[in-house]
């Protein structure tokens, strides 16, 4: 997820972040691998251990929602993606597909332990940008409940006890999901 200014351009000590933060890992001697446009790089629920960062190109992160794709993110040259199942050991929460021709770092757990104990900068770059994901999520989050028009208590609920929450709660859009 970009970090931008109203303009809609990245601040520029934000791209030099990501450059440095996308240098590192090179240096990190990991493989690269090209895809092209509409090509899946990951799908969710599959088992991996390898985490991306953004070469050259675009990619758009999906999450499945019944038999529908619904779009999270658009990440571009110098964002990763995939350090959920690298750090968890669990499988992929969202698929990724590549939008253009795309070239990706591929950063195995090894290589990114590695990477980490060698220069603890790059880890503190790394929750730098994890943090911002976080902080641009409760803002989404936020708004989504805001126009929801449930109860307080409907959204406790929801967002507490979820296994507890009557059908229209869990999936107000009334879609099943798989």
């Amino acid at each position: 997820m970009r970090v931008a200014t109203r303009s809609g351009k990245m601040p520029a000590s934000a791209r030099a972040k990501i450059t440095m933060l996308s240098k590192k890992l090179v240096r990190a001697k990991e493989i690269e691998r090209s895809y092209k446009d509409g090509e899946w790089i990951v799908r969710e629920g599959e088992q991996s251990k390898e985490m991306f960062v953004i070469q050259a190109g675009r990619v758009e992160i999906t999450k499945r929602q019944g038999d529908r794709q619904i779009p999270i993110a658009q990440l571009g040259k110098g964002d990763f993606f995939g350090e959920m199942s690298v750090l968890e050991s669990l499988p992929r929460d969202a698929s990724v597909r590549s939008l253009g021709d795309t070239s990706l770092l591929v950063v195995s757990a090894g290589g990114l332990l590695v990477r980490m104990r060698r220069d603890p900068t790059f880890a503190f770059e790394m929750l730098h940008r994890l943090s911002g994901r976080v902080r641009s999520l409760n803002a989404r989050l936020i708004k989504l409940i805001a126009q929801s028009g449930l109860s307080e208590h409907d959204l406790e609920v929801m967002i507490y006890n979820p296994e507890e929450a009557p059908p229209s709660v869990r999936n107000p859009s009334g879609s099943k999901s798989k």
